[in-house]
């Protein structure tokens, strides 16, 4: 079967926290692209589907055969790309058949197709890799392609994909949408990569509401989810509308029957009227005014039931606010200066070789160039981590790196605690107010950094280095909107749009680079 069925399903968190709560969906054959803010538990919906976590209640039901790439395709258990696939026997079994070194046993269970299947598997992510090549000597981006080629090489009926494109470059994202546009099983992609997603024959949207699904791409997607958000707006509007207007006839009916009660007490005291007709008139006022009472009530019961349906239908967002403090940096001040620069872990062996660029006042500059180019060491020795074997590098600002894993985060820290270290002068209502912001609030700001998803870590790294007390003049940003979701990078595009200072970026995503204003590219 190339489907999955979710029936009622439940999930909760080992702190109780409810996640999907009654959710019933089915993704059949087909792409489909799975979307939501962080936190609406894509990851976790992924992971129930591949078996690797249990559902409180309700029901999985589909294909056994599933294949899932996680966020992070660093399989530590894998040594060698023979090892990622599963292989490694198998290939010393043909080895020893090369060698005519093979026993009965081993020409009885050969596979003499495995190492061309091997090879196309390979190909189809555009790697050129032997099956002895050490994992650790691969880029993210080429281990996220050899983890997927791997995953086709099993040629499972489902396939699950979360954020496959976070470490890819151009070249790689080609070749990853040009396997799913040739896939002819189930696949279901978790992804804010909006290119990849225009690829989608569907989108399922998770909110607080639940989930919905939307068919076409993600371009599709948008304008029907703006068309239902205007709907839903001028529902909520109409609603309130009516419920002020039935208040408001409430209040007059009332101000009216008061009235008509003081002019019966005053006629009654006056003694003008006989006592027979006030107390007719008294009690046909008090049945009309109890019908009319009662009228009122219901109708205010329906207008409250009506706003509460109109405002139900629009998910409660939690806007994030990031907040860049001024930088101050002069037109005409000298930020940079690499000059000649050379590197290599190995120095016989070097990455890049005579790298040179200089940025003056506000400047921003991409580094560009396929994976394993050397983009994040370069930034790595831009900010004084690593020393070039030739050349110099001069940074004359004060500066900050984000890279691409928060590797500045201690996993045994708190946020609260992660932002105290990193920036020891904030007061700790700083702190706090600058955490909010990037909405850690309240006790959020004392969860561990080992325990955030990708999404809350990359906010909480945000937090601690955008909302720093002290100006940072040149921001070195290695992939920054890996991990968040569309409207928080579009919160980070208007961000940096209005920041005054420099800009160093190394981003695969060419809309996030024309909206943050980059101009100049250096290649590597």
């Amino acid at each position: 079967m190339t489907s999955v069925s979710i029936a009622n399903l439940t999930w909760q968190t080992p702190s109780n926290n409810t996640f999907f709560d009654d959710l019933t969906l089915t993704f059949g054959p087909g792409r489909t692209g799975l979307v939501g803010r962080n936190g609406t538990g894509k990851s976790t919906l992924l992971r129930l589907i591949a078996g690797e976590l249990a559902p409180v209640g309700g029901s999985i039901t589909g294909s056994s055969s599933i294949g899932h790439l996680r966020q992070s395709a660093d399989e530590a258990s894998a040594t060698s790309v023979a090892d990622l696939f599963g292989v490694t026997d198998q290939l010393r079994i043909l080895s020893r058949a090369e060698h005519g070194e093979a026993t009965a046993d081993d020409l009885a269970v050969a596979d003499w197709t495995l190492e061309a299947r091997l090879e196309a598997a390979l190909t189809s992510l555009g790697l050129d890799l032997s099956p002895n090549t050490k994992m650790s000597s691969l880029s993210c981006g080429q281990r996220t392609r050899a983890a997927l080629a791997a995953l086709l090489f099993a040629d499972p009926d489902v396939l699950l994909l979360d954020e496959p494109t976070n470490h890819l470059d151009r070249a790689g994202r080609e070749y990853m949408m040009n396997v799913l546009r040739g896939w002819t099983g189930c696949v279901i992609v978790a992804s804010h990569d909006r290119t990849l997603l225009e690829c989608m024959d569907a989108i399922v949207e998770l909110t607080s509401l639940g989930a919905k699904t939307y068919g076409g791409p993600y371009s599709a997607y948008r304008a029907a989810k703006q068309a239902e958000l205007r709907k839903a707006k001028d529902n909520l509007a109409l609603a309130q509308r009516n419920k002020a207007a039935t208040v408001a006839r409430a209040q007059r009916a009332a101000e009216r029957k008061a009235r008509t009660d003081r002019q019966g007490k005053q006629l009654r005291a006056s003694g003008s009227q006989s006592k027979l007709l006030l107390d007719v008139a008294k009690e046909r006022s008090e049945v009309s005014g109890g019908s009319a009472a009662r009228l009122r009530d219901r109708r205010a019961k329906e207008a409250a039931a009506d706003l509460n349906a109109a405002e139900e239908a629009i998910e409660v967002l939690e806007p994030l606010n990031i907040e860049i403090p001024p930088s101050g940096l002069a037109s005409t001040r000298q930020v940079l200066d690499v000059d000649r620069i050379t590197f290599g872990h190995d120095a016989s062996v070097p990455i890049f070789t005579n790298v040179s660029f200089a940025i003056q006042g506000p400047e921003r500059l991409a580094i560009g160039g396929a994976n394993g180019t050397g983009k994040s060491t370069l930034l790595s020795c831009i900010e004084g981590k690593l020393q070039p074997q030739f050349g110099k590098i001069a940074v004359h600002v004060p500066i900050t790196l984000i890279d691409q894993e928060m590797s500045f985060l201690d996993p045994e820290e708190t946020v609260r605690e992660a932002f105290a270290r990193l920036d020891p002068t904030a007061t700790e209502n700083e702190r706090r107010a600058t955490l909010a912001r990037f909405l850690f609030r309240g006790n959020d700001a004392d969860q561990q950094v080992a325990s955030l998803s990708g999404g809350q870590k990359m906010r909480a790294g945000l937090a601690c280095s955008l909302g720093h007390s002290e100006p940072r003049q040149l921001l070195l940003l290695d992939e920054p909107s890996n991990h968040l979701d569309i409207a928080a990078v579009e919160t980070l595009e208007t961000a940096l749009r209005a920041y005054d200072g420099a800009i160093v970026v190394v981003s695969h995503d060419q809309a996030f680079l024309n909206r943050i204003g980059v101009h100049r590219c250096v290649a590597l």
